[in-house]
């Protein structure tokens, strides 16, 4: 994620912040439809995912956050802890749950399965580098972009999507991200292309033939190919 960019309200002209992969999670404390949280200590142990919206009571933020509660079991299944971010007041976001919990059909109750951190003033978004410098409100200050950040339980930033604010995210997508994230952490195993949890996975190229056989007892499969190198190293899921 760059570093520079639009700067949001009151930083006009300056570079904003951001977060780059490997960065520790800044340990802010904030106001949320779940009380005040210190964002470390929210976290805990857990791996945490932080995702952004331009404003409350918005078309495409109103479907993503509908999609998210869905999901929200099975993220936890993940020891995974949610935490959404608008520039909105608390009680706005409260509000604002309501048409979430009527858009998914259930009954409209200020509360979602995770918070919302309230950021009236942008400050939160600015020091992350969360603005999109392309998508302004009726008074000319940029919006929030629909920014995803994965943390793992080192605070630490694992993974980093930043989309504008016209486009909505798939959080089937993050879900497998995440499963990504987290096999890899773990294991000496990369996920190739549009993987799916219980595809065949590849050995990092670090790992030695004798050593990822020793790792790997269910076998490691090379494909051939015309530069007869032998990189492409696959084997099964490991558990």
């Amino acid at each position: 994620m760059r570093r520079g960019g639009a700067a949001g309200a009151g930083a006009a002209g300056s570079a904003m912040p951001g977060l780059l992969l490997g960065d520790e999670a800044p340990n802010f404390e904030a106001d949320t439809t779940h009380g005040r949280i210190r964002f470390h200590d929210f976290l805990g142990d857990s791996w945490g995912i932080l995702f952004s919206h331009p404003r409350d009571f918005t078309p495409v933020c109103t479907t993503e956050l509908g999609r998210a509660a869905k999901l929200a079991s099975e993220f936890s299944k993940r020891n995974v802890k949610m935490i959404a971010l608008s520039i909105d007041s608390v009680q706005d976001h409260m509000c604002w749950s309501k048409d979430i919990n009527a858009y998914n059909g259930g009954q409209p109750e200020e509360k979602l399965p995770f918070p919302i951190i309230a950021d009236p003033n942008r400050e939160l978004a600015v020091k992350l580098g969360m603005l999109d410098p392309d998508e302004r409100d009726k008074d000319g200050i940029p919006l929030t972009a629909r920014v995803v950040f994965v943390f793992g339980p080192d605070k630490k930033l694992k993974l980093s999507i930043l989309y504008p604010a016209t486009t909505g995210r798939n959080f089937d997508e993050i879900l497998r991200v995440v499963d990504s994230l987290q096999l890899t952490a773990y294991k000496k195993v990369a996920t190739p292309v549009d993987w799916k949890p219980g595809d065949s996975v590849m050995v990092v190229p670090t790992l030695p033939d004798e050593e990822a056989k020793k790792l790997f007892p269910k076998g490691v499969f090379t494909k051939d190919l015309p530069s007869g190198k032998k990189y492409l190293r696959y084997t099964p899921q490991p558990e």
